[in-house]
């Protein structure tokens, strides 16, 4: 690539900071691990600068954010790049040709933030329309640009921006939502996947209109699903439920806090022709469980996908305790010899310390279980092996 024609400016880490985590590949530099000087700290949001080392020696292109807690993003770890059109077509090429290879329809996420070399981008398509999520400032800045380079390189139709998301908060972000590019969907667009059909509400929604990374995990679900009474906690549009009846689910109550997700999910059961075996529960998941523990309610397949609980390592403690209720209040619907499926999207709950949690909360409920599988994200939510925070879904399967 050739140089520049023109200079970044440079911002310089302290001589204690770890450059050779940024070497290995990690994506983030933090503010008391740079030197933010007065210059540095006049740097505006989302500009680009080369980031050196204490010894001067460059390190990489970064976006910068000197308000944030993540000061810097590396972008290019070559620093004669320039971060324009072409860079940012190069990447969502090479972004879209993985997506191609994996799935047979255009309905997957496209850009996976840092894990697709685009820190703080979530672009997630709908057939010809993208919902993208700028949660850093350097790609907010750039936006009106990666909409043109979306529509270069996957020929979509409609670009728009969801500006919801703690990390917009964080970034010190505007949380307005823009049609950036053609026009927004007039109704919610039908997303089919593992033979179910979903109702996608692309503009008033949860985040971007449905949660493509727990594909793989409403699959496994669903092979236990032939004939099986199952209960959908937190469903959202019918995530697991509308999967499992798509299996041969006997019924399916789907359980959540927000009327309209849930009349999104009996449009899909309607579109499926299984609007007689599915059922819907307004109400607080926490309280339906208990009302359902009173009830004496009993299930064959119960899935519990809570949002996160434990969304920063501040809230962790509190969150597990959270996956710990979860689990105590859902177990006891369990038939014997049934299936238990827990699920976190917390960032600061590791593996370990969720499953922990769970087992915690099956064993204060008195029952014993198999842990039979352990899923995480589809493949179009890769993992960036040096961010452990990329790595966030975590599916735990059990037999009761």
């Amino acid at each position: 690539m050739t140089a520049p024609s023109f200079s970044y400016p440079v911002l310089r880490m302290k001589p204690k900071a770890n450059a050779r985590a940024i070497r290995r590949g990690f994506p983030w530099v933090f503010s008391n691990e740079l030197v933010l000087d007065r210059r540095a700290k006049a740097l505006a949001p989302g500009s680009i600068a080369i980031l050196e080392d204490a010894e001067h020696t460059p390190l990489a292109l970064v976006g910068v954010n000197p308000a944030s807690k993540i000061a810097a993003r590396v972008l290019d770890c070559d620093t004669n790049a320039t971060i324009d059109r072409d860079w940012l077509e190069a990447r969502l090429a090479k972004a879209l040709s993985l997506r191609q290879r994996l799935y047979d329809a255009p309905f997957y996420r496209l850009v996976h933030a840092e894990a697709d070399g685009l820190p703080g981008l979530i672009v997630d398509r709908f057939g010809d329309t993208v919902v993208v999520q700028p949660n850093a400032f350097w790609a907010d800045t750039l936006i009106e640009e990666i909409a043109d380079a979306l529509m270069a390189v996957t020929g979509v139709a409609n670009v728009l921006k969801n500006a919801s998301g703690r990390g917009r908060h964080l970034e010190g972000l505007d949380d307005l939502d823009v049609t950036l590019r053609g026009e927004a969907p007039d109704a919610p667009i039908t997303v089919e996947m593992n033979g179910a059909r979903y109702m996608a509400d692309l503009t008033g929604g949860q985040k971007t209109g449905l949660f493509f990374d727990q594909r793989p995990n409403q699959a496994f679900a669903q092979r236990l699903a032939q004939g099986a009474r199952v209960l959908d906690v937190f469903s959202h549009v019918g995530g697991f439920a509308l999967a499992a009846l798509a299996g041969g689910a006997s019924s399916a109550l789907a359980v959540d806090g927000s009327a309209p997700a849930l009349a999104l999910a009996r449009d899909g059961a309607e579109a499926m022709g299984a609007a007689e075996r599915f059922d819907t529960r307004e109400g607080d998941a926490f309280e339906t469980l208990q009302a359902l523990g009173q009830e004496a309610g009993r299930f064959d397949l119960v899935i519990c996908d809570p949002p996160a609980f434990a969304p920063a390592k501040p809230a962790l403690d509190a969150g597990l305790r959270a996956y710990e209720r979860v689990a105590r209040l859902s177990a006891p619907l369990v038939e014997e010899g049934g299936y238990l499926v827990l699920c976190s999207c917390s960032h600061a709950a590791d593996l370990s310390s969720f499953q922990g949690a769970c087992l915690r909360g099956i064993g204060r409920a008195g029952r014993r279980a198999q842990l039979i599988h352990t899923g995480g994200a589809g493949p179009d939510h890769p993992l960036l092996p040096q961010l452990a925070e990329s790595g966030y879904l975590k599916a735990l399967f059990f037999r009761l």
